[in-house]
């Protein structure tokens, strides 16, 4: 599959991957970003009951709305709920939702299920402040993208095991689910960019702490692994043909499907991993996100429209 048109610029992109000297140099210049103040949000950085997030509330919110729990990526290894500001706010703008965007520790100094439980606590402390933050508790979605994507993922299958939360819906953005794909030796990587095989090799190592495709990898880890799908909130799944993640994408949506677990799956034709964050302006951009916003509507507000 050749690269969108929107995307051809994508071929140039080469191909590095990551290992530990990117990921220290990386988080070297990463730092906490500064509250912003807008007019029509209220955003606040949280620290409390084991959860780390940063809120973004709709000013106009006067009754109970839905909210979003969101799980920025980086491969396990890199990356804060700012990167993902922009998309944050959008969220909360088009859909008039609350959005907590959750920290969770990253390895290799925190090993799977240390995310899990993090993003866990987020979404425990949206469910137990519904209330004040004017929230509908029976109304709370997951998602997130890459790894962000497959956190929410094995989120979901955390939230129905512990059987205190049920999330209403997961939002799955080429969600990185399987570490069996570092196994493989069949995939045509000609187009793949972005993140690479070898950043999947070593992202996948560090994260889980023994090799990839081992028999001792937890669906916690790993959402792909769970042999019983069934009872899971239902899901929506964006992946571009060019995606590392396609093929383990679409046999996650399959099986959510088999399992009886509602999921749609998008895919986008020559696109690649992380082409939204790459090409913010490009129209297949436009047109993904508002895909998003579309299923998260439908999902969040089945009645139709806002509430």
């Amino acid at each position: 599959m050749s690269f969108h048109p929107d995307l051809w610029l994508g071929r140039f992109i080469p191909g590095f991957s990551f290992g530990p000297r990117l990921v220290s140099f990386l988080r070297g210049r990463t730092k906490r970003a500064r509250l912003p103040t807008l007019p029509d949000l209220t955003v606040e950085d949280v620290d409390e009951g084991g959860a780390s997030l940063r809120l973004y509330r709709p000013k106009s919110l006067t009754a109970a709305a839905p909210a979003l729990v969101w799980l920025h990526g980086g491969g396990y290894l890199i990356g804060q709920p700012e990167q993902d500001e922009a998309m944050c706010i959008a969220f909360a703008r088009e859909l008039g939702v609350t959005v907590a965007a959750a920290r969770y520790r990253l390895a290799p100094e925190h090993q799977a299920p240390a995310a899990v439980e993090d993003a866990y606590a987020t979404l425990k402390w949206v469910h137990a402040n519904a209330a004040r933050l004017n929230v509908d508790p029976a109304r709370i979605a997951i998602g997130g993208a890459s790894a962000g994507g497959g956190l929410a993922a094995s989120l979901a299958l955390y939230a129905h095991d512990k059987k205190e939360v049920r999330p209403a819906f997961q939002l799955l953005v080429y969600p990185m689910v399987d570490d069996r794909t570092v196994t493989r030796k069949d995939q045509d990587l000609r187009f793949v960019r972005v993140w690479t095989a070898g950043s999947n090799a070593y992202a996948w190592s560090v994260y889980l702490g023994h090799a990839p495709g081992a028999p001792t990898t937890s669906p916690y880890a790993a959402a792909a692994r769970r042999e019983d799908l069934s009872g899971l909130p239902p899901a929506w799944i964006g992946v571009g043909t060019n995606d590392l993640f396609h093929d383990e994408d679409v046999a996650y949506s399959k099986r959510l499907q088999a399992a009886g677990v509602p999921c749609d799956l998008f895919r986008v034709p020559g696109a690649f991993h992380g082409f939204d964050a790459i090409f913010r302006k490009a129209p297949v951009t436009k047109a993904f996100f508002a895909e998003q916003v579309r299923v998260l509507r439908k999902a969040l507000f089945p009645r139709g429209g806002d509430e």
